[in-house]
């Protein structure tokens, strides 16, 4: 998001917090289902879309519409937010549906947060992301149009029921069943993103050849944790490619430190 999207959605996620401080998990994750199905809403119906973030309309304007759309429909906690963001100034129409789902999101983070199943709902989210990507009949089917929402969200169910956490099921669900126009990896991605957001920390996938021990995992985590200033997730994936050593990526940033790396800029070397 540019310039007025980006300052609107940091007061939205500011209000979705305060919101949220202090209730319970079930509610929490209440307003994270009413703000998806808000954002379906805003996909299926452009026009609403559009008059909720036009700038040339009255911020009270936009405000009354949204509550005269969604009143008796959604709790009050969820229409305060939507409120919220139809105040707000957004440089694209597209950018509004984009900043309620991470408020949906994160208001499904903070339910497992509060039922201490944070760090599980984050190791899930990737587990499944590998998971698909190293199954292409199951990746064709959980990203294929032509299979209905339902049945993708089916398929998620049975595959998952009972073995991952509630709030995991949700996302993952909701990342199957309604795309908006990504990849399931990069949905899965994004939540895992922002779930890691809610305690200000950032996430490293780590490649390595063979498994790290909890002392390397704990002195790598430090190691990160000293170069970038925040506190690090971890996602462990073993990559036959690494020969050596591990190859680490934080957001767009690779930081390659693997034998394998060192060989090919090597060979390059002598080539020159």
């Amino acid at each position: 998001m540019r310039g007025a999207s980006r300052a609107s959605l940091t007061a939205a996620k500011e209000r979705l917090a305060a919101a949220l401080a202090g209730g319970a998990a079930a509610q929490a994750s209440g307003v994270g289902d009413e703000l998806f199905a808000v954002v379906a809403l805003l996909d299926r119906e452009p026009g609403l879309r559009r008059s909720l973030s036009d700038p040339s309309r009255d911020a009270g304007a936009r405000v009354g519409l949204a509550q005269s759309v969604l009143r008796g429909k959604v709790s009050a906690t969820a229409l305060e937010q939507v409120a919220g963001l139809a105040a707000g100034r957004w440089s694209e129409p597209g950018d509004l549906p984009d900043a309620t789902e991470q408020l949906a999101v994160l208001a499904i983070a903070s339910a497992a947060d509060m039922q201490g199943e944070l760090d599980e709902v984050e190791d899930q989210l990737f587990r499944f992301s590998r998971i698909v990507q190293a199954n292409p009949q199951l990746r064709s089917v959980l990203s294929n149009q032509f299979v209905p929402a339902q049945g993708r969200r089916g398929v998620v169910s049975q595959l998952l029921e009972g073995k991952v956490s509630a709030s995991a099921l949700r996302l993952i669900t909701q990342a199957a069943g309604q795309p908006r126009g990504r990849s399931l990896d990069a949905s899965l991605e994004s939540y895992a993103n922002l779930a890691a957001e809610l305690r200000q920390r950032l996430v490293a996938e780590v490649h390595v050849a063979v498994p790290l021990t909890d002392e390397q995992r704990t002195r790598l985590a430090a190691a990160l944790v000293a170069a970038y200033g925040h506190d690090v997730h971890l996602n462990v994936v073993l990559d036959p490619q690494v020969i050596g050593g591990m190859s680490v990526r934080i957001g767009d940033e690779l930081v390659n430190g693997s034998v394998a790396s060192r060989l090919a800029e090597l060979r390059r070397g002598l080539a020159a």
